[in-house]
């Protein structure tokens, strides 16, 4: 499989440890999303939409969307499972996931970043705003998740988690206040101390600088 990545991408993070988590071979192909090499042509072929990741199958099929892929890789996929058994815990995985994939990470994408610049905002405002989402959003998460388990919902990393540490990831870049966040700051470590998760963060990656 190739994937379309970039290694600051907190939706490549995500993708990239799953694939690491359930021991599937992958080449990355570097998307370099300052560069805007995203809205190139070549690109634009492989995902109209002009993000990352995409995931190229063995028998060429694309998938785009990060939670899309992970779907589809839990299906083909299935261990080590990224969702909890039963259905209620399962729904409930997957909306602490959604608080930062569908709540945090859509409005402080590099695209909303640059267009409040492109508005007049001065950088700081831009990481004001980037910080008032990322607080309430990991406020939310740290209720939702259970608060009796090593990860999120269970023994092992899942989904919630994989979006946890990619979004952890992000806020110490734009040095986020993670003080009121100590169990999400624990299971953080605890992922970093699993090989496949490291593996996928940014500084291992071939197209980091």
């Amino acid at each position: 499989m190739r994937l379309y990545s970039y290694w600051r991408s907190t939706t490549s993070i995500r993708v990239r440890a799953a694939l690491n988590l359930k021991g599937l071979a992958y080449e990355i192909q570097p998307v370099d999303l300052v560069a805007g090499a995203q809205r190139g042509t070549e690109y634009a072929a492989v995902n109209p939409g002009h993000g990352v990741p995409a995931l190229v199958l063995d028998d060429g099929s694309v998938l785009t969307q990060s939670l899309a892929i992970l779907d589809y890789l839990d299906e083909a996929h299935p261990e080590p499972p990224l969702l909890p058994d039963g259905a209620v815990a399962r729904a409930r995985a997957r909306a602490a996931a959604h608080q930062i994939a569908l709540d945090i990470h859509p409005v402080n994408n590099l695209k909303v970043i640059n267009r409040l610049k492109s508005m007049g905002h001065s950088p700081d405002e831009t990481v004001d705003w980037m910080a008032h989402w990322m607080t309430e959003g990991f406020a939310a998460f740290q209720r939702l998740i259970r608060p009796d388990t090593p990860f999120s919902f269970g023994e092992i990393p899942g989904l919630a988690d994989l979006c946890l540490v990619a979004q952890v990831y992000n806020a110490r870049r734009w040095e986020l206040d993670l003080a009121p966040f100590a169990r999400l700051v624990e299971i953080d470590a605890r992922c970093q101390q699993v090989e496949a998760i490291a593996r996928a963060m940014p500084d291992r990656q071939p197209d980091a600088p």
